[in-house]
């Protein structure tokens, strides 16, 4: 990237100066031989991340397939035990039963929570997600447990945690395809293409949120994203004309209070921001 992309991202850092909310934010450029960091603001912090740490899980399954230990079309039952609501498809379905690979590509496209619950029940749970985890040297980015309608005090506090470092370096491991199991990171990148959740970073993309699996406007998007009360997280790799970036983004916010005057808007104003630095850096199409 150019002086120029640099700039682009030195305006967009007043937007992060609110001490209302806590920001965790990297973005690196991939194409160069030693990844670049362009825009880095308390990277090293680690806030909840809602579903990001589903992308874990899909790691873990697309290593159990290519091990053998899970049959891409191994038939997944969905329990009563497994039920919760929220974001997903397969809960308005008629079908109890799916092959594993839909399950996971129900989590890519539509971070589906109740495929999220069968697919972790199957692989193991939480733990076998860690392991692996530990094992590929993935670090800076937890799933903490399955997902739930109300968490107790029992219960762990978070689904998932990250911080922006773990996650971006984690996404140009999957993107430049580093030191990992055969085959691992184009399984879990076709899972997450054509995901719907535009809503944050990619918003500013423009791209029609139900097909961009395919290039759009000279732009590609792969990502995953989080929310919750209080939380709003995205990370991806946009690709386009002029190059190639990976992003994180992560906002928590005290939503105790959550109404029209919440922060919930500012948020996604400054992950506008990000987005549009982004765009115009991949593109070159900004005024400069």
């Amino acid at each position: 990237m150019t002086d120029r992309d640099m700039s682009r991202f030195d305006a967009v850092l007043p937007a992060f100066d609110d001490a209302r909310v806590a920001w965790s934010v990297r973005v690196v450029d991939v194409t160069t031989p030693s990844t670049e960091t362009l825009l880095d603001i308390h990277s090293a912090r680690v806030l909840s991340t809602a579903s990001v740490g589903k992308v874990l899980l899909l790691i873990e399954a697309a290593r159990a397939i290519a091990a053998g230990k899970l049959a891409a079309g191994e038939p997944l039952t969905r329990t009563v035990e497994d039920a919760v609501a929220d974001s997903g498809i397969w809960q308005h379905l008629n079908l109890d039963t799916l092959p594993a690979a839909d399950v996971a590509r129900l989590i890519g496209l539509a971070s589906d929570n109740l495929a999220t619950n069968v697919l972790l029940s199957r692989i193991g749970g939480v733990d076998a997600v860690a392991r692996t985890a530990r094992a590929l040297g993935i670090e800076g980015i937890s799933l903490r447990d399955r997902v739930r309608d109300m968490r107790t005090p029992h219960d762990p506090p978070r689904l998932s945690e990250a911080s922006a470092a773990g996650l971006a370096a984690l996404f140009a491991r999957l993107v430049k395809d580093d030191d990992l199991p055969a085959g691992m990171s184009r399984q879990v990148l076709d899972w997450l293409a054509g995901g719907l959740d535009l809503s944050m970073v990619a918003a500013a993309f423009g791209l029609d949120p139900l097909a961009h699996a395919a290039p759009e406007r000279g732009l590609t998007v792969i990502n995953k994203t989080g929310t919750d009360a209080g939380v709003r997280a995205d990370v991806g790799v946009v690709t386009g004309p002029a190059g190639q970036l990976i992003y994180a983004s992560i906002a928590n916010w005290d939503a105790s209070a959550e109404g029209p005057g919440d922060l919930r808007d500012a948020v996604l104003d400054t992950m506008g921001l990000l987005g549009a630095a982004l765009r115009d850096s991949v593109t070159r199409t900004a005024v400069d």
